[in-house]
């Protein structure tokens, strides 16, 4: 099967979508699993509403749930990804992800769809923020208020972001998803984008997803095992 999956990127221009599964395995908890974030927090706390009527209610939880992020590092899967499009066997990354991580690993041409939750900003004058200048405040001092620089429950998808994947996925034959169970729209639209097309849908994640019908390859295993047989059976190196 990896062998096949090789034969797809070395010829297809592949596109990969990344999801929750990715992270997790960095140490991070998804949001919808049994020990996920949704099992310690009402799914009220993403809700863009509830960040402007309870700012200091959202920045308590935030704190807890973004500090662990912060600290985490690439795994093998990312690594994997940034190997891949340094030899030009990929062509860009869309990611469901807020953690950075794939930037972290050295990938460059990476779509966040969800925004990343290491940059913050003012509602009011725009000005940037980092993590550790919103720790004592999260008001500007233009007097604002500071939000996440990522995509609330009740809000779009920032329109640059969504447009720059739908020309990435137009432009290719194949796309490799990894740690996505391909519930959350409008991102579970794109594997039919590319299938509308007559491209290869590879999916790699632990358990069923939700397109698993329009998969021409399906590994059932973690992406960590998945890019150690990738990199073994490729060769690479940094």
């Amino acid at each position: 099967m990896i062998k096949n999956i090789v034969e797809i990127i070395k010829n297809y221009p592949t596109v990969v979508l990344t999801g929750a599964g990715i992270s997790t395995e960095s140490g991070i908890p998804d949001f919808r699993s049994k020990n996920g974030i949704y099992s310690k927090y009402s799914e009220e706390i993403f809700n863009i509403d509830f960040f402007y009527n309870h700012p200091e209610k959202f920045y308590k939880i935030l704190y807890e749930i973004f500090h662990p992020m912060y600290s985490a590092k690439p795994n093998t899967a990312h690594k994997l990804l940034a190997k891949l499009e340094k030899q030009s066997l990929i062509n860009g990354i869309i990611t469901q992800n807020i953690d950075n991580l794939h930037f972290k690993a050295g990938s460059t041409n990476v779509i966040e769809l969800h925004g990343n939750a290491t940059k913050f900003y003012c509602t009011k004058c725009k000005k940037n923020y980092s993590y550790n200048e919103i720790l004592n405040s999260f008001k500007c001092n233009c007097g604002g208020l500071i939000r996440p620089d990522i995509v609330f429950f009740g809000e779009e998808l920032p329109k640059d972001q969504w447009e720059n994947a739908l020309n990435l996925v137009e432009k290719s034959k194949a796309m490799l998803i990894m740690g996505s169970s391909l519930v959350v729209y409008p991102a579970a639209y794109l594997p039919v984008i590319v299938k509308k097309n007559h491209g290869k849908i590879i999916i790699i994640n632990k358990g069923p997803t939700a397109l698993d019908d329009l998969a021409d390859i399906k590994m059932n295993i973690s992406v960590v095992d998945f890019a150690n047989l990738l990199e073994n059976y490729l060769c690479l190196t940094d």
